[in-house]
């Protein structure tokens, strides 16, 4: 449990850092638990609502979230979150999980290998093309959410990076879509009673600790290095996927 706990921390600081993290947990609950890797996906989605809710408070008091930005993106995540926990029940995930896994590793390849100068986000000039953009990533963000127990940002910050939007502000986004797509899938894996409530209550508050630490670390740290930090997790969480799947 002590072990446990510490990825839970662990977990926080990642999440409120860069985003990305919620993938550490699941193995560490299938590993360290007597949890299938059905109900350790489920559990660790459940606790990822309160880590969002903390998450987006620190954020918007730091002014670093662009709700023009974020509103898209949550609506495509909170429609299709309860798809991926029906689609989690029903399917074989393995293949789905694969391609995921190989949307973040590209995503975070590209993070590490682009220059200094960021281009501008797609359709910067198109409004309603970018929001349709962003509609669809919250769309693949919540169905990989509800179907892997993956958390929402480790999906929606390499696919924002890979379009040009600064790394802070896909960031600050990611703990809006992440309460909205837990919740989401969430309500799904109740209604098949995967969640293990008591467990997820007990990481919930250190994970929570986690992503107040977290939060300050991604404020000081320098542009660049954070947009590097974002790409070493992706590749790794990418490769963490891919294993699973195989």
């Amino acid at each position: 449990m002590i072990w446990l706990l510490g990825v839970a921390v662990l977990v926080g600081i990642l999440i409120g850092a860069v985003g990305v993290g919620g993938i550490l947990l699941i193995p560490a609950l299938n590993l360290l638990t007597p949890l299938s890797i059905q109900a350790s996906m489920a559990t660790a989605l459940f606790t990822f609502i309160f880590t969002g809710i903390v998450g987006t408070c620190l954020f918007q008091r730091r002014g670093s979230i662009d709700w023009a930005i974020t509103l898209p993106l949550c609506t495509g995540g909170a429609l299709f979150g309860i798809v991926g926990a029906w689609a989690n029940a029903m399917l074989d995930a393995r293949l789905l999980a694969l391609i995921l896994a190989v949307l973040i590793v590209f995503a975070g390849v590209y993070a590490l290998c682009s220059g200094d100068s960021r281009p501008a986000a797609a359709f910067h000039d198109r409004p309603r093309l970018q929001q349709l953009l962003l509609f669809g990533i919250g769309a693949v963000t919540g169905f990989g959410s509800g179907l892997t127990g993956v958390g929402g940002p480790a999906l929606s910050v390499p696919m924002m990076v890979l379009f040009g939007f600064p790394t802070l502000t896909a960031i600050g986004a990611s703990q809006v879509i992440q309460i909205l797509a837990a919740v989401s899938g969430s309500i799904g894996h109740l209604a098949q009673d995967h969640i293990d409530l008591r467990l997820a209550a007990l990481l919930t508050v250190f994970e929570v600790a986690g992503v107040w630490l977290g939060v300050q670390v991604g404020h000081a740290v320098d542009a660049r290095l954070l947009r590097h930090a974002v790409g070493v997790l992706c590749v790794l969480v990418g490769a963490a996927l891919v294993v699973r799947s195989l």
